[in-house]
């Protein structure tokens, strides 16, 4: 039996993406689905945002080594509040969930696959079922590979 992917597309709510992730990570703690459900979370971001954040850092590291030690302090803290704007300014947030169940556990799969689209943070973002058959699927499972 092959994996089944639920591909999850939040928007820019990164509240309901984190909610979805938390709520994924009790059903494995819960049911014992350790690698049988896997998600990692995807925010494309533009590659000219990357350099110019690496650049930013780059810039603000230079200063701090030649500071006292509480300017070190407020250097990290001012870099670190540099990046989180960077990181949420594009906003886009999507999930994807790998299922895999053997095939004597054909029951489950089907009970997780109807279980997951169906509750409240994974309904509103309009949840894909890509199963091994749909066309998708390989770029689905390239995806998620290349993905950390």
């Amino acid at each position: 039996m092959s994996h089944i992917y639920i591909k999850l597309d939040f928007g820019t709510d990164e509240e309901k993406a984190q909610q979805a992730r938390h709520k994924l990570d009790g059903w494995k703690q819960a049911f014992r689905l350790d690698k049988k459900l896997q998600y990692k979370l995807e925010r494309p971001e533009s590659p000219a945002g990357e350099a110019a954040a690496k650049a930013e850092t780059v810039e603000k590291r230079a200063p701090a080594a030649t500071a006292k030690p509480k300017g070190k302090t407020k250097a990290k803290s001012s870099e670190s509040d540099a990046e989180k704007p960077e990181a949420t300014a594009n906003g886009k947030v999507s999930l994807l969930v790998r299922l895999y169940f053997s095939a004597h556990e054909k029951l489950s799969e089907q009970r997780w696959v109807a279980r997951i689209p169906s509750e409240e943070p994974f309904k509103s973002a309009s949840p894909k079922v890509i199963l091994h058959t749909d066309p998708e699927f390989e770029k689905a499972d390239k995806q998620f590979e290349s993905l950390d």
